[in-house]
């Protein structure tokens, strides 16, 4: 495939790699498949919510693996929902213990990654019980297998609970406690803590007990959404230089799909998505490392912003990466559809992720009940946090592009956005004022209201990342045009979503028909620049053949030749069919017989 490639390759590889952050590369170069991912979930929640004795005790057994660690949190009858979880832990005074109890099945750790047959050691979450009294959740420190012979402890029933839709390789669990006692100090107590007369002492936040959660969904989108992604947009859109299919012109020889301009259409918003998401994982990167930074110092201010950032970013990327993932398989064709195409596999890894660390549905309205909040603050002209003072700024109006060049204006498409947030946002702000004021009763006027507030939240997230997208693009230097090729991702990206999304943008006039039409113009003509630059923009993600694990994707572009090889290699073709004897032989006999 090297005939395909520009000198830009190298220049596009620069970048990415100038702007992942380290602690990736490992995830990347292992193509994400790590073991025991939730040992450094384990180690990460030691390590926010540990005090320091508890650090130094536990980190280097960890660190040395002179134990495994896992995290159970999700129930099997509760999942996202984190007040309601069933495990109890009621504090023992006259023997300093925690003793901890699956009260019914539904209190059921399920889930838990490395549970199954691999973890010694787990943090478990549990409804902490001083005197009778609950005191909501909190993290403990729990041992579940011998660290001499990996038997289970007493008290501890625990396995793997099963075939999955993917992810074989990692053991998930199950985890039932039965009076299982563990000493006091056992209880991540950085912000909370017991005392041995039982008195129950807090110090900051009790929300800080979801920070862990907040460092998990902001690595899963790295690590785990956006990779997917990058992989399967280097797979098709390599393919589809290498695929031929019909004629373009009359007496030529069979056009490149990727020449198509439905082709274009197909894969190329998601290699601009992919980027645009890279970008706004950084971002994120740097909320939650400031964020971390001021928790360290007692200052709790950044938690909901954090929380309601890593659930509406987590909700929005990966419902956005798995439909592209799918979007990219079927670009392929039939080929697509082969496991050794390498893009099933990503397909239902990715598609889990809409899921787990927070079902998405339930995670967008914990965004929108943020939004909700600072709306109304902004609007009492209280301070709000600087991501969301643009809600203060709602002034009516109207897009004031004139033709279709005005709509590769970054003002022109982010101020759209941001009035499409806006209006979302206010419109459902109202309307949950209007139902509380009829009478409604509150939790009753939110529920009426949460596909209206799912739609805000949405609309706020994409707002964002245009706009960081076009931050990020503008502080780009410009040596060899990088910053003009960045340009046009970043102006496919902003346009792709209003033409995919028309109806939000028409609603209330501020884009009107015929503007509309200017930006799937511009969009359509950006298809054609972009498609020049296609192949060194996904090389740039830097993923090597093994990575990638495709025949169609590979980097030499000899996908017949590796198709062909790779089916050979199937052991189904290296014996004789099992069933001839007993199934074929006896049918094609008796039908030779009558013959």
């Amino acid at each position: 495939m090297k005939n395909h490639f520009s000198c830009n390759a190298v220049l596009m590889l620069h970048i990415v790699l100038k702007m992942t952050r380290q602690k990736s590369k490992c995830s990347r170069a292992l193509s994400g498949d790590v073991a025991f991912l939730l040992h450094r979930v384990f180690m990460r929640s030691i390590s926010v919510l540990g005090s320091d004795k508890q650090v130094a005790k536990w980190i280097p057994l960890a660190t040395e693996y002179q134990l495994i660690g896992s995290y159970a949190q999700t129930e099997l009858g509760h999942g996202t929902y984190l007040q309601g979880l069933e495990t109890t832990a009621i504090f023992d005074v006259s023997t300093q213990e925690f003793i901890l109890n699956t009260p019914t099945i539904s209190a059921m750790k399920w889930w838990p990654g490395d549970m199954g047959r691999s973890a010694t050691h787990t943090v478990v979450f549990a409804q902490l019980y001083i005197h009778g009294k609950c005191y909501g959740v909190h993290p403990f420190i729990v041992q579940i297998r011998s660290l001499q012979d990996h038997s289970l402890c007493p008290g501890i029933t625990a396995g793997d609970i099963g075939p999955k839709m993917n992810f074989e390789h990692i053991d998930n669990g199950y985890l039932m406690l039965k009076n299982v006692r563990i000493p006091r100090e056992n209880m991540l107590n950085k912000f909370c803590e017991v005392q041995p007369d039982g008195t129950y002492v807090r110090r900051g936040s009790q929300k800080i007990n979801y920070f862990t959660m907040t460092s998990v969904r902001i690595s899963l989108i790295s690590d785990e959404v956006i990779l997917p992604l990058m992989k399967a947009c280097t797979i098709a859109i390599r393919y589809s230089v290498v695929r031929r299919q019909s004629k373009l012109k009359p007496g030529e020889e069979e056009a490149k799909i990727l020449d198509y301009q439905t082709q274009q259409e197909k894969l190329l918003p998601q290699l601009a998505a992919a980027y645009a998401f890279h970008f706004i994982n950084n971002y994120l990167h740097e909320l939650f490392d400031r964020g971390y930074r001021e928790i360290q110092g007692r200052n709790f201010d950044l938690l909901p912003e954090l929380h309601a950032f890593s659930s509406g970013f987590k909700a929005m990327v990966s419902q956005y990466c798995t439909t592209g993932v799918e979007i990219c398989l079927r670009a392929c064709g039939g080929h697509g559809y082969s496991l050794l195409s390498g893009l099933p596999s990503l397909y239902t890894k990715i598609l889990a992720s809409c899921i787990y660390e927070g079902e998405n549905t339930i995670l967008l309205l914990q965004t929108a009940r943020f939004l909700i909040k600072c709306f109304s603050a902004a609007s009492a002209g209280q301070p709000v946090p600087p991501s969301v003072t643009y809600l203060a700024a709602m002034k009516p109006g109207k897009c004031p592009a004139k033709d279709k060049l005005d709509f590769l204006s970054p003002d022109v498409y982010t101020e759209a956005y941001q009035h499409a947030a806006i209006r979302l946002i206010s419109s459902t702000a109202a309307k949950l004022q209007d139902l509380i004021q009829s009478g409604v009763e509150r939790h009753e006027a939110w529920n009426q209201c949460t596909v209206q507030l799912v739609q805000a939240a949405k609309a706020h997230c994409h707002y964002i990342t245009v706009k960081n997208f076009v931050e990020t693009v503008e502080k780009l230097e410009n040596t060899a045009g990088i910053q003009n090729i960045m340009k046009h991702l970043c102006d496919l990206f902003a346009l792709h979503g209003i033409f995919s999304n028309a109806g939000t943008f028409l609603h209330d006039g501020y884009i009107t028909g015929a503007q509309m039409d200017m930006v799937t113009a511009s969009y359509l003509d950006l298809l054609g620049i972009i498609r020049k630059d296609a192949v060194p923009l996904v090389d740039a993600f830097d993923f090597t053949d093994k990575n990638l694990n495709s025949a169609l994707g590979s980097y030499d572009g000899q996908v017949y030749q590796r198709l062909y090889e790779w089916a050979r290699k199937a052991p189904t073709n290296k014996q004789i069919s099992p069933a001839y004897e007993k199934y074929l032989k006896p049918l094609l006999h008796n039908k030779l017989s009558k013959l």
